[in-house]
C-alpha cells in the first residue's frame, strides 16, 4: 500500500471511529442537525487533504475538534455576513431580488472581505469601515481615532492596499 493510500485508510479508519461522536459534538454546539452532518463531512474531507497520524484516540478527537472549531467559526461569521446582506436587501426601497447565482457569490465576496478586514489593524478596519461604509472624511475619521488626518491616509493607504491584493487573487 502506497502513503496516499495509507493516509486514506487512516482517515477511513478515523471517520468510522470517531464521525458519530463528532457530530454530536457539533451538534451540541449548532443546534443543528442538517449543519452538523456537513460540518463533520468538512472536518474529514480537510482530514484528507492534509492526512495526520495519531497515536491515541485522545489526540484524534483534539485534531478533530480544532479542526471542526475553525469550520464552526467559518460558518457563524458566513451565516452573520448573510444575515446582514438579506437585512440591507430588505431595507431598499425598490423590490429588487438577486438570483440565487448572483446572491451566492456577492455572499462569498462579502465573506472574503470580512476576512480581509478582520486581519487588518484595528484602526486600518475601523478607518476603512468608517470612511467607504459610513461615509465620514479623514478629517472626522482622524477625531474619532484620536490621530492625526496622516495617520489616517496611512491607513486607509494600507486597507487599499488589502483590497487590491484581495481583487488580484479572486
Amino acid at each position: 500500500m502506497n502513503p496516499e493510500q495509507r493516509a486514506t485508510q487512516e482517515v477511513g479508519d478515523l471517520y468510522v471511529e470517531h464521525h458519530q461522536w463528532l457530530t454530536g459534538w457539533i451538534r451540541k454546539k449548532l443546534g443543528c442537525d442538517e449543519s452538523a452532518a456537513d460540518l463533520t463531512q468538512d472536518t474529514f474531507v480537510r482530514l484528507l487533504k492534509k492526512p495526520s497520524s495519531f497515536t491515541c484516540i485522545g489526540e484524534a478527537r483534539a485534531f478533530l475538534s480544532t479542526i471542526a472549531k475553525g469550520l464552526y467559526i467559518d460558518h457563524w461569521r458566513r451565516r452573520q455576513v448573510e444575515q446582514a446582506w438579506l437585512e440591507s436587501l430588505a431595507l431598499r426601497e425598490e423590490d429588487y431580488a438577486p438570483s440565487a447565482e448572483h446572491a451566492a457569490s456577492m455572499i462569498e465576496l462579502l465573506c472574503e472581505l470580512d476576512a480581509m478586514i478582520a486581519k487588518l489593524p484595528k484602526k486600518v478596519a475601523n478607518t476603512l469601515i468608517l470612511s467607504q461604509i459610513h461615509g465620514l472624511t479623514y478629517r472626522e475619521i482622524a477625531e474619532r481615532l484620536s490621530v492625526s488626518e496622516r495617520m489616517i491616509k496611512r491607513y486607509m493607504a494600507q486597507a487599499m492596499l488589502q483590497c487590491v491584493l484581495l481583487q488580484s487573487d479572486l
